[in-house]
């Protein structure tokens, strides 16, 4: 009978139950609210969904330093090896890969001073870093909690790894769920910013732009870009690269399987392992909820700059060269949610202003920001 006793508590000391602590509990309500803004809201539910669950299963608490290699940060664990790619920066190129192999880049060459507004918007990654070393991070942790401001996970993710490993974590759950809220976050920042009249204005359509334009826009985007940020070669090359494969018209299989399997399988594992970083006995610190304040506030700075930076140029445009200043808050680089919420804000307030396309111009400016400004931080602190 004492055998049988002694089992049983040793059952129920090995059980989940015995190990769960109110960090643990937290974070399982934070990952059923990410859940259930994916499936009931449709708020990205293909980054939410997977980071969701993720963080389900990085909350299973479970009887540690007995050998059975179960958590993210236990090395030779499954989780450990699928949470490699984040940690040493491998999964962020090849989203960069499948984002360059599906975007069309005509809006911004039919207008490319747009280009500036993905350029403005980054005004949020050094004013945060300015506020991260106020509260005490070191100038690498603050360049690399800066870059939340760009609305970029895989640039988040990529900074991270090279700046500051042991942020990693919340640096990249707080850019991720930024990217996913961008309809909640920019609609309230664009409509203080912008009046009724500027947000009526219409943009003349863009003109045509040619295959030889497309097929040149990647080779001379990758060797300026390049050449003006090194450190951003990985993300920069890639994004190039896949778009080249699009353009060109001759690798149509390459381009097929970077824009839609390698980038699906990559977002899978993605999201799934940074969900499960966030592990409670290792995440739930000061530092982390520092973080998400001062992401959000670099997010929200961004947006604000890209409009105030549009209002600006329209003091210098006339007639139907005015920019209706919306569009300058797609310069943050969630690609498309933040072109789709100014256009869908467009359509609410004249049901026949189409602004999609003039989005997507800063919009696509801005992943090419947000990484060039990657860069020359990751030059100027590491010396690349």
């Amino acid at each position: 009978m004492e055998n049988i006793i002694h089992d049983i508590e040793k059952f129920i000391r090995f059980t989940g139950f015995a190990h769960m602590t109110i960090g643990h509990i937290i974070m399982i309500i934070v990952g059923l609210i990410f859940i259930f803004l994916a499936i009931k809201k449709e708020y990205e539910p293909l980054l939410l969904v997977p980071i969701g669950f993720g963080i389900l299963i990085g909350n299973m608490p479970f009887f540690e330093n007995i050998g059975l290699q179960l958590g993210i940060y236990e090395e030779g664990s499954v989780l450990n090896y699928l949470y490699f790619g984040v940690v040493k920066g491998v999964y962020p190129p090849l989203i960069f890969l499948g984002i360059g192999a599906m975007t069309d880049f005509s809006a911004l060459l039919s207008n490319p001073k747009l280009l500036l507004l993905g350029a403005a918007a980054q005004v949020g990654i050094f004013l945060t870093l300015m506020a991260a070393l106020t509260l005490g991070f070191t100038l690498p942790q603050s360049a690399a909690i800066g870059i939340i401001g760009g609305a970029d996970g895989p640039t988040a993710i990529f900074l991270a790894s090279r700046l500051a490993p042991e942020l990693i974590g919340a640096i990249a759950i707080a850019a991720y769920s930024y990217m996913a809220l961008v309809p909640l976050i920019q609609p309230p920042i664009i409509k203080l910013l912008t009046t009724k009249k500027e947000r009526l204005i219409k943009m003349k359509p863009p003109r045509s732009v040619s295959r030889r334009e497309k097929i040149i826009f990647p080779i001379i985007g990758l060797l300026l870009t390049c050449l003006i940020s090194p450190g951003g070669l990985p993300l920069l090359g890639m994004l190039f690269f896949g778009n080249i494969l699009k353009e060109s018209g001759v690798t149509k299989r390459l381009s097929d399987t970077a824009s839609k399997s390698l980038i699906d399988i990559v977002t899978i594992l993605l999201g799934l392992t940074v969900g499960a970083s966030t592990q409670a006995t290792t995440f739930l610190t000061p530092q982390s909820i520092f973080i998400f304040i001062l992401g959000a506030i670099s997010f929200m700075i961004a947006t604000a700059g890209g409009v105030i930076f549009a209002k600006v140029m329209n003091l210098f445009l006339k007639g139907e060269h005015k920019i209706n200043p919306m569009i300058g808050a797609a310069g943050v680089s969630a690609v498309p949610d933040s072109a789709r919420v100014v256009h869908h804000m467009g359509l609410k307030e004249d049901s026949s202003n189409y602004l999609l396309m003039h989005a997507m111009a800063p919009n696509v400016a801005g992943v090419i920001g947000s990484a060039v400004a990657a860069g020359i931080l990751l030059s100027l602190l590491l010396g690349v």
